[in-house]
């Protein structure tokens, strides 16, 4: 059957005709392969083709799902494309949704990461690096400058932000560590002035209609979506023994210390850490994969960035470089399989990273479609938002030193850094793109790569 055609309505007040799950299958597959911009850009194309064109799904279920999502750790635009797959479609629906949202951006990622190894060092591929690099880090300053500007709403916030970044920057304090922390400051300080602490987020519907949707706002819940207790604990001991049986797989073959398996093990962690989003969980991979794991070396943390930035797909799958990156250099599979090393990796880094995402919609969707009410942040994570701002300018801070004083020059017997004066202007003509022209990423890391290669071919 022809999607298209099904997109066709006599007026807004005709209910659309239900998506099967082929027709669904095929969009989360488009989706997958266009889905650029961050989770702000995925999420509007969701709410366009889905609530808007499509109207598989009124704007108020579709916000209503989102707001849950937000506070969840892990990806929220892939989160919520699992959510709405599993409303539509039971738990098919949702690993459909979830998994094609991934696997292309895997796949991209993959080919890559290869040819940045395999060729990074000729002075075509240098250049376009070259060129990329102060364009991620206008970025991240400019997520920086947004998360920032939607939470810090008050001094005791913007206290809470200088100090994540003193504790992270300057005593170099795990980034776990400081989440805890601030989730205790929202917690008690909300007692005692809740104004300070209270929700200023959240995703609110708009009075404008788009029509009748497959799940209206009041769609009765399937009988499959309703909270059962039961049915949370089944979901969470499938989630358990998935984990366990993966992971005890690569104990009994490899070993607890090996690469392969403290891949695993890392990234379940961070993916249990990333609230804030894949900005605020980066410090702490860098932390694990660059300073403790020694996976791969800062510049190419920092690459690894950057063709997450130019490929579909939530910016956390830069794990998926990192498990490359990882499984390649220390040659997991023998020095006769570079390659397969770092495809193996890269996929159990992703593996490993995105399961957590799947339980917390499946055990928890039934909860949320009960409530039927807008969901707000609590204190706690509010506080977690404000300290996730000091943690990614302490990202913007590490980036900088290593694009802007890439040399050491001695002079006297004294090291002076040089600074590349040509990357501070791109970087600010990048921030600049961002703030004042609302350039899209995915064009300023083209413009960027191109400069870049003009660059090396000029000089």
């Amino acid at each position: 059957m022809n999607i298209e055609n099904k997109d066709k309505f006599k007026s807004v007040e005709d209910a659309p005709i239900a998506p099967t799950l082929k027709d669904a299958f095929w969009y989360w597959l488009k989706l997958g392969f266009i889905s650029f911009g961050g989770p702000a850009g995925q999420i509007a194309i969701m709410h366009h083709d889905l609530v808007e064109k499509k109207r598989w799904i009124s704007e108020k279920r579709f916000l209503h799902a989102l707001n849950y999502c937000m506070v969840l750790p892990g990806p929220e635009a892939q989160q919520l494309a699992t959510y709405i797959g599993w409303l539509m479609h039971r738990t098919k629906g949702g690993l459909i949704a979830g998994c094609l949202f991934v696997l292309p951006s895997l796949f991209i990622l993959i080919a890559l990461t290869f040819v940045y190894l395999q060729y990074g060092n000729l002075p075509a591929v240098a250049g376009v690096l070259y060129g990329i690099k102060p364009a991620v880090l206008a970025i991240v300053l400019f997520a920086a400058y947004r998360i920032g500007s939607r939470a810090l709403k008050n001094k005791w916030l913007w206290m809470i932000t200088f100090a994540s970044f003193i504790a992270i920057a300057v005593f170099h304090l795990p980034f776990p560590l400081i989440v805890l922390f601030a989730a205790l400051i929202g917690y008690v300080g909300s007692r005692y002035s809740p104004s300070t602490f209270s929700a200023g987020g959240g995703h609110h519907a708009s009075n404008k209609s788009y029509g009748k949707a497959v799940i209206d706002d009041h769609t009765p819940t399937p009988e499959y979506a309703t909270f059962n207790f039961k049915h949370l604990l089944k979901v969470l001991a499938a989630g358990m023994v998935l984990w366990l049986f993966a992971m005890g797989l690569l104990v009994i073959m490899y070993g607890w210390q090996a690469t392969i398996t403290q891949i695993g093990w890392f990234f379940t962690k961070a993916a249990l850490l990333t609230f804030g989003g894949a900005y605020a969980v980066l410090p702490y991979v860098y932390q694990g994969a660059v300073e403790h794991y020694q996976w791969l070396t800062p510049i190419q943390m920092i690459d690894g960035l950057a063709l997450g930035e130019t490929t579909p797909g939530p910016l956390i799958m830069v794990v998926a470089f990192v498990g490359f990156v990882g499984g390649w250099t220390h040659q997991i599979l023998g020095t006769d399989s570079l390659l397969l090393s770092g495809i193996v990796a890269a996929t159990i880094a992703t593996f490993f990273t995105f399961l957590p995402s799947f339980l917390f919609i499946f055990m928890g969707g039934p909860f949320i479609e009960s409530t039927q009410g807008n969901l707000k942040f609590t204190a706690p994570l509010i506080a977690i938002t404000a300290a996730v701002v000091g943690v990614i300018l302490s990202l913007a801070l590490f980036f900088a030193t290593h694009v802007f004083l890439p040399n050491e020059i001695y002079m006297a017997n004294t090291v002076i850094f040089g600074i590349d004066w040509l990357s501070v202007t791109l970087a600010v003509l990048g921030f600049f793109a961002l703030f004042r022209l609302k350039i899209s990423i995915i064009k300023l890391i083209s413009i960027f790569a191109v400069l870049g290669f003009i660059v090396s071919v000029l000089y």
